[in-house]
């Protein structure tokens, strides 16, 4: 049996890359949410953009899900 461990290590990587981008995006989308509550306890106001930095972010999170569900689940190809 032959591996081939460059192609391991590559798999690797991109896997910890993307584990780490999705983690560091939801991150700043619950800092969103934060930014959103000090506004509404500071002045009983609304926060427009950390609404907008929480749905982009968490949007592209769950993109990022629905799209390695495609890639696993042979059905959808």
């Amino acid at each position: 049996m032959h591996l081939d461990w460059t192609a391991l290590g590559q798999v690797a990587a991109v896997s910890m890359g993307v584990t780490v981008a999705v983690v560091v995006v939801f991150a700043i989308g619950i800092l969103g949410l934060a930014q959103v509550e000090a506004a509404r306890e500071k002045d009983g106001g609304t926060h427009a953009l950390g609404f907008a930095q929480a749905g982009l972010c968490f949007l592209t999170c769950a993109a990022v899900v629905a799209y390695g569900i495609y890639l696993i689940v042979p059905q959808f190809h």
